[in-house]
């Protein structure tokens, strides 16, 4: 059977009941692309990586072929040998501002499924 990375991911973010806006702050990337991430069957191993990071989770049991034990237990040695990865302080003005609008949005969005009458 072929692992579909994107759902694997999908199940620990869903399990784990984290937040879709977090997880996107936190990576660097906008909500629409998590979702995308999801639905993806090959996902780098980078990306798989820092949403490790993000949510705390060993991926070397679910992905040997990419990670060891070690990748995770020390994450800076793995960053050194993979310098693609971008900090969060390297976000653009203009994505810092998308991302507290989507987060805006996502609230409001909220508020309103609460106060409708049904």
């Amino acid at each position: 059977m072929i692992k579909h990375h994107g759902q694997i991911v999908e199940r620990l973010v869903r399990r784990k009941n984290y937040s879709i806006t977090d997880l996107a702050r936190q990576t660097s990337v906008n909500r629409g692309m998590v979702y995308h991430w999801f639905n993806q069957k090959y996902l780098k191993a980078d990306i798989i990586f820092q949403i490790g990071c993000v949510l705390e989770y060993d991926f070397s049991v679910d992905f040997p072929e990419f990670f060891t034990k070690n990748d995770f237990n020390n994450p800076e040695s793995y960053r050194r040998q993979r310098p693609t990865l971008r900090a969060p302080q390297e976000q653009s003005d203009a994505k810092v501002w998308k991302d507290k609008y989507l987060f805006l949005l996502e609230k409001y969005s909220q508020l309103l499924t609460e106060r409708a009458v049904y």
